[in-house]
């Protein structure tokens, strides 16, 4: 069992501390190329939505190129089970959620009047999503009128997808104190309540969460300025 704690740790840990260093880190090139683009946009350039749409797209192949070298990394460094579907839903869930902390940190520049703000802002909800993942405190003992919020947290759908597409389907025993004959699929169940055939739609929310962030700051591009005359 403390196994699967160590590696729910982990995934934890690379999840909030890489994703929220992403989202840090593109704040302030968002916020600098933003006062590019007033500039241009008032000199007749180009329109908000191309802009918009073409920071969106650049930050994949990075992200990709992020997501893969790290799962190299780290999957042959774990007691993962090496097939090739385990190793790409890990990938897939890894480079999602640094992608939805990337197109996050933009959206809050994007909805703020420059990157010192955003960071602020970002902050508290950074607070938030750490104390509803489902890692500090598991889905299961979260009070029944809180437990909304988790639904609504990215990073508690990407540890439920990174910890089920590896133990989801395990038959194995947890063998420790106070445990019998339990699998650790019925334990992910019971303790987390991590469920193996939800994986398709743990897929769709992180998409989904994707794609919500990238529309509200491409939203934001085109309906705010906050440019200083």
């Amino acid at each position: 069992m403390q196994d699967i704690f160590n590696i729910a740790r982990f995934i934890y840990s690379a999840v909030m501390f890489i994703g929220v260093q992403n989202s840090q880190m593109i704040q302030p090139v968002v916020d600098i190329e933003r006062m590019v683009f007033y500039r241009e946009r008032s000199a007749g350039m180009y329109s908000a939505l191309p802009y918009a749409f073409g920071q969106v797209i650049i930050q994949i192949p990075y992200t990709l190129f992020q997501a893969v070298i790290y799962c190299s990394i780290v999957y042959s460094m774990t007691q993962f089970v090496w097939t090739v579907a385990k190793f790409f839903w890990f990938m897939f869930f890894i480079f999602g959620s640094f992608l939805y902390f990337t197109y996050y940190g933009m959206m809050a520049v994007g909805l703020t009047p420059n990157s010192t703000i955003a960071s602020i802002v970002s902050t508290i909800f950074y607070s938030i999503w750490n104390i509803f993942g489902g890692f500090i405190i598991p889905r299961t003992r979260i009070p029944k009128w809180w437990r909304w919020y988790y639904y609504e947290c990215p990073v508690g759908w990407s540890i439920n997808g990174l910890i089920t597409s590896q133990y989801g389907e395990s038959d194995d025993i947890i063998s420790d104190i106070g445990v019998s004959n339990e699998t650790v699929k019925a334990y992910l169940r019971r303790y987390f309540g991590y469920h193996h055939d939800v994986l398709g739609y743990i897929l769709l929310a992180i998409i989904a969460f994707n794609v919500a962030f990238a529309f509200i700051f491409a939203l934001s591009i085109k309906k705010l300025n906050f440019q200083k005359h």
